[in-house]
Order: structure tokens, then sequence, then C-alpha cells
């Protein structure tokens, strides 16, 4: 292979700036095909993006001679379908978060991906991005000490029952469609990333319900995870607060200072060292994937490593059912 001729199973919003146009702007990668259930919005998004081809079924698209890689960006309850149908094409993957609904899926997935000696790569994109590179530089040379603690905070608005209407968002708070609610749609991003910084768990645990009953599934999670390296981690997901008190916040503590970060709002690196306090400042990036599909075109030229395996995938999903249990 010398060129990742790309086909996406699931043109929709999140393709339109976050991943789609990024694969055309990659070297020895561009976008060849789109796949929409919708003929109608395939083929819009394939004139609008001038992609040469496009279809309505993901059977034709996976066995296009011309594709050589799948981007699967459907939601979750159709990423093992379609990631095994085209490991059995011979095409390599790379696969939106959450990776599936569950970690046994997920399991199923990165195993059928081995056996058959197709790569697969999962969209944990953050850890690819310039500011949270730096937060693990930062740990890793102890800029703060020995870290003790971790603190993660996410709370966000409710959903209105015109939102919950409509189709983009609905899917979200189907635990059937998504695995669960929006903790599952949003944590999948900040577990990697304590994953990426700190590495295997000890022991996970957690509990979530349903609290203002506007959806089936649950709208409020805590969860705490002890690292292996004796890092203690907390971290609560709310998603009924009044927009007053919406906060994205994460706090890494150790025995010297702290590192204040956002993992979703563009706010800068805050270090604290003592009395000292500098700011880390990073431009916004207008395809957040680039950095990530950059690193998976090379993994799949045998240019470099696999930047988010199905394994360690498969290892945030567990911390997700872990947490979600009680």
């Amino acid at each position: 292979m010398d060129t990742v001729c790309w086909g996406i199973i699931g043109c929709g919003d999140v393709t339109e700036v976050k991943s789609g146009p990024a694969f055309n702007k990659i070297p020895n990668s561009e976008l060849v095909a789109v796949m929409r259930r919708d003929a109608e919005k395939a083929k819009d998004y394939a004139n609008r993006h001038k992609v040469p081809k496009w279809y309505s079924d993901a059977d034709k698209l996976i066995n296009d001679p011309e594709v050589n890689a799948i981007y699967i960006a459907t939601p979750p309850s159709s990423h093992e379908e379609y990631t095994l149908a085209a490991i059995q094409a011979g095409k390599q993957v790379y696969v939106e978060k959450p990776m599936t609904v569950t970690a046994s899926s997920a399991l199923k997935m990165a195993k059928a991906a081995e056996e058959n000696n197709i790569k697969l790569v999962v969209a944990h994109y953050r850890r690819t991005q310039p500011l949270f590179i730096k937060i693990k530089q930062l740990v890793k040379e102890k800029a703060i000490g020995d870290i003790f603690l971790v603190k993660l905070d996410l709370a966000k608005r409710s959903l209105t029952k015109e939102e919950l209407l409509a189709p983009k968002n609905a899917w979200r708070v189907d635990a059937g469609v998504a695995g669960g609610g929006l903790f599952h749609d949003l944590a999948p991003h900040q577990l990697d990333l304590m994953y990426y910084f700190f590495g295997e768990a000890e022991k996970v645990s957690g509990i979530s319900l349903n609290q203002a009953g506007l959806y089936a599934s649950d709208d409020i999670v805590a969860g705490n995870i002890l690292f292996k390296n004796k890092i203690l981690f907390n971290g609560s997901w709310c998603f009924n607060v009044h927009p007053s008190q919406e906060k994205d916040s994460c706090e890494i503590v150790g025995s010297e200072g702290s590192i204040q970060f956002s993992i979703f709002e563009a706010q800068p690196i805050c270090l604290k060292v003592g009395n000292e306090i500098q700011n880390f400042f990073f431009d916004a990036l207008q395809h957040v994937q680039q950095p990530m599909i950059e690193k998976v075109v090379d993994y799949f030229l045998d240019k470099g490593e696999n930047p988010n395996s199905g394994y360690e995938a498969a290892i945030i999903m567990k911390w997700m059912e872990e947490m979600t249990a009680g």
C-alpha cells in the first residue's frame, strides 16, 4: 500500500469539519468514497467535499476495490458490524469512539483484527493534539512533583425537549444505540486521556443513575480509578445543571503544584508550582482529528506505531462499564 484510499461509512455531522476534510490534507491519503443510508445526503456530501464516489449501501463501499481503508463514523451500535465486515474484506479500519457499546464487543473487534492481520485504530484523537501532548510531557517531567490526585468535573445543561427530538441528539441518549447516555458519548475522550497520562488501573468503581427523567439513560455518573502507580482519580459527570453552572475542568494535583485544563473547551493549560503560575496557549485546530489521522495513515503505511489500538479502547469501555455498574 502506497496510498491510503479511504471510504467513510456514516458521513454525518462529525465528518463535516472534525475529520472528513483531513483525509485529503495528509500526504499519501485520499478520500475516495462515502456512504450514508440516505442516498441524497450521501450524494450531497460527496458533491460538497469533492469525493469521487458515494453509496447508500455500506457493503458496496466496503467491497469497493479502490477503497483500502474504512473510517466508521456511524452511531456506536453499528461499529462492531461494520468493523467485522471491513476486516473480512481485508480493509484497514479507523473507528469512531466510543469503540462500540460494550467491552465484550470491543474485545471481539480487537481480536478479529489481530487474527486477520488487519490494522484497527480507535478515534481517541485528543491524545495526538499538542495541548494534551504537553500535559503528558509535564506529567513525565514531574513538573508538579509526584502526582497524587486527579479531579475531573464535567457539568452540562439539560437537553431541551426540542433538542431531544432531533435525531443527531436522540441517539446519544439511547442506550440501545450509544451504549448509555451522554456519559458514554463524552467520557471516552476523557478516560482515554487518563489512560494516556497514567497507565493501567488497579481498581475502577462508580455509581450512575437517572435523576431528571428526561430520557431513559443515566444522566449523572461518579467514577473513581486507582491507577497501578497509586494515583487516585475522581470524576463526576452531570448533565442536568443550570447553564450558569456548566463546567469542564480537570486538575492534576502533585506534591509541588497542579496542572489545570479543560478537555472540551478551548482553554490554556495552567501550571501552578508553589506561588508561580504559567499558562500554555495552543491554537485551535481547524480539523480536530487531523493529527490523529496523520498517525493512522503512517501506521497503515508501516511508517509508525498504532496511535490507539482496539485493545486500549476496550480498556476504556471496561472502565465505563465499571463506573456505571452501581
